[in-house]
């Protein structure tokens, strides 16, 4: 079995739940997910199973779109409502002063990662290092905020649609919104409506895809691997590239394919065999003149 499931994680399963038990339900030892969503957190999560697990990092790397519910007027130690208060204050916010602040919040942005979040310092889980009470620094990291929409506000609640790049804490968003706010907030719901292509209105919740497995219609509801780079252009190679790549061997050019060869705009593109089966990934190599697989699937 290979593909993608997109998978509406229920709130109090954590991604590696998920993860685990589709690999007990479906006997594949190949299993992962693609992004990883917040135990307290519900919506799409992709779940790639066989030779999809090698492309979980294009579907990772894509663009991310949350419903997310901010309480204005109480800072936690998670910046969501699982952790603990640490400040409280009265959040006397008008709709305008909400709206100027959160156009602060829109394009290219430095933000500070939650202290408790799954990033490592030294291999460590920065969640694992706080809960031992170890004080870590976070450096900022870029982030994208597409769009940031005010959909509903009834005081000390926000509620937002937020469309951002990979890596986005919407936590962080929260928290960030709160301080320039001057009252604190925090992240208390947040729901993933959209992990690039793949959206809530097409997700399969958890016992459907256990009785699908379990009643062996699960591939009517798996994504081709290829689902992931659809955003990617392609190439159909004979043989004897299609040799090449099989070797882990670099193509010399792509000339019959134009398209691919638009300077500085594209990178990587997927390639295929004259049989429509999906071969590599290929990321170019400039300076060489060239194109290396990045993964080779077949």
């Amino acid at each position: 079995m290979d593909g993608i499931f997109n998978v509406n994680k229920p709130a109090g399963w954590t991604s590696h739940d998920v993860v685990a038990a589709v690999r007990r339900w479906s006997g594949e030892r190949r299993v992962g997910h693609a992004g990883t969503l917040d135990p307290a957190a519900s919506g799409v999560l992709l779940v790639c199973v066989g030779r999809a697990t090698r492309l979980a990092e294009y579907l990772a790397a894509s663009r991310k779109a949350y419903w997310a519910e901010v309480t204005l007027g109480v800072s936690t130690d998670t910046d969501d409502a699982t952790g603990q208060a640490v400040a409280t204050t009265a959040a006397e916010v008008t709709t305008a002063q909400l709206a100027a602040a959160l156009s602060e919040f829109q394009g290219h942005l430095q933000q500070r990662p939650p202290a408790y979040a799954a990033l490592k310092r030294d291999g460590v889980p920065l969640y694992r290092l706080a809960r031992a009470g170890v004080a870590v620094e976070t450096a900022p990291r870029p982030v994208i905020i597409h769009r940031l929409t005010l959909l509903a506000y009834r005081p000390p609640t926000v509620v937002l649609d937020v469309e951002c790049s990979a890596g986005t804490y919407v936590r962080s968003l929260a928290r960030d919104l709160g301080e320039r706010l001057g009252c604190g907030a925090h992240l208390s719901r947040l729901v993933r409506r959209a992990s690039g292509r793949f959206t809530l209105g097409e997700a399969i919740d958890l016992p459907t895809l256990q009785d699908s497995l379990a009643q062996g219609y699960a591939l009517a509801l798996l994504y081709a691997p290829d689902e992931a780079l659809l955003d990617y252009p392609a190439a159909i190679l004979g043989q004897a590239s299609v040799a090449r790549l099989r070797q882990g061997k670099a193509l010399p050019d792509l000339s019959p394919h134009p398209s691919l060869l638009q300077e500085g705009e594209v990178e990587v593109c997927r390639a295929y065999d004259f049989d429509g089966e999906l071969i590599a990934v290929l990321r170019r190599e400039p300076e060489a003149s060239a194109w290396r697989p990045d993964k080779v699937l077949a």
